[in-house]
């Protein structure tokens, strides 16, 4: 990796042009502030949780992020789904939601539960299947979650199945 050189006055990295190339349109040009209160529940859902978005770009404008919450009821599953190309990130907020899956990698199906409390984070690589559990069975589970593209991007499966392995 090369550096560039620093001249005092330049700026922190004077080899990136100080202002984007050509017009700036009003939804890129300043900050945007999503209240608590107005996160949009029409974005794509699974059955057993209920998917708010707070940033996304319908919200804000955002061309490679969303960003949203999720709620699982007590006692409740979701139905099993994958994300399709999007990475995902989850943070836990309230509860302690259980994430299941199948790992294959050893050649045979297991089911894994990862337990979870505040404060603990999951990331879901693209196209895994898998299902979010709340087992407490009077505490809804608060997740944020955060992903690789502009929008929600929800697979709906019948069941939870382990993806193909690389030498299949």
């Amino acid at each position: 990796m090369s550096e560039h050189p620093t001249t005092p006055g330049e700026g922190f990295h004077p080899h990136l042009p100080d202002a984007p190339q050509g017009p700036v349109t009003p939804l890129r040009a300043r900050l945007h502030h999503v209240r608590a209160d107005s996160l949009d529940g029409d974005t794509a859902q699974t059955g057993g949780m209920r998917r708010f978005s707070a940033v996304s770009g319908k919200t804000v404008g955002s061309e490679k992020l969303w960003m949203g919450q999720t709620h699982v009821a007590p006692a409740t599953s979701s139905s099993d789904h994958h994300h399709g190309e999007s990475e995902t990130a989850i943070h836990v907020i309230s509860g302690h939601p259980e994430f299941v899956f199948l790992d294959d990698s050893s050649g045979e199906p297991e089911e894994v539960r990862l337990r979870t409390a505040p404060g603990d984070y999951i990331f879901v690589p693209p196209f895994v299947p898998h299902r979010e559990e709340n087992p407490d069975p009077a505490e809804e589970a608060v997740v944020v979650i955060a992903r690789s593209t502009q929008e929600a991007i929800v697979v709906n499966l019948p069941r939870l199945y382990a993806l193909p392995s690389d030498d299949a």
